[in-house]
């Protein structure tokens, strides 16, 4: 699983917001603590073009909240072929063990990444604010403050190397995972999905 730093993912959100459409960009979703620096060159995407007209573009949502269902129309578990045939689906660029990650168009252009396994999404994560989550969470608070707004249902949790944290959130298989920023304390990345992809990804730290 490739991973960046919150610091790179929020340059390109911003980047993604500010091109064109049908400008391939690169990407990755998840965070690490050390910032590294990425080219678009190391990262080749395939462009996506078709164009966003009637029904498609009248999924989109104002970019206000993310939650372990997905955002907007960007539901957890949504097929990557429906979502590139409504125009939904602005770049995509191949990851790992059958990852993809891929930006999107529309209000959510610049504001979430995605990442599919096997053709499914699998995680929704955001390096801006807004979105928040529904209990109003967001990326730039601590730890702390997520503490006083989630209580006994949130939990803080290291990955299997002991060198990094993050604040956890369970919904039954879904969770939500606030992620560390590598130049400022608190909260740099804020993703959603099934434990088994998100979590598991955080505590392995996997990547190719």
């Amino acid at each position: 699983m490739n991973r960046l730093s919150s610091t790179v993912l929020t340059g390109v959100l911003a980047l993604t917001a500010a091109l064109p459409m049908t400008v391939a960009s690169p990407a990755v979703a998840g965070v690490r603590a050390a910032a590294v620096t990425v080219t678009p060159s190391e990262f080749p995407a395939t462009r996506i073009t078709a164009p966003v007209t009637g029904r498609a573009a009248d999924q989109h949502a104002h970019p206000e909240v993310l939650s372990v269902r997905g955002a907007g129309p960007f539901r957890i578990g949504a097929r990557l072929d429906r979502l590139s045939a409504a125009g939904l689906i602005g770049w995509v660029a191949p990851g790992c063990t059958g990852v993809v990650h891929a930006g999107v168009t529309g209000d959510w252009a610049g504001v979430i990444l995605l990442a599919f396994r096997d053709g499914r999404l699998v995680e929704v994560g955001t390096a801006t604010v807004p979105p928040r989550s529904r209990a109003g969470a967001s990326v730039g608070m601590s730890f702390d403050q997520l503490e006083e707004i989630y209580g006994p249902r949130g939990s803080l949790i290291w990955n299997d190397a002991g060198d990094e944290s993050a604040y956890l959130v369970r919904f039954g298989s879904r969770v939500e995972l606030f992620t560390g920023h590598p130049i400022r304390s608190g909260v740099g990345y804020f993703q959603v999905g099934p434990a088994s992809f998100v979590e598991r990804t955080f505590r392995q730290g996997r990547s190719c």
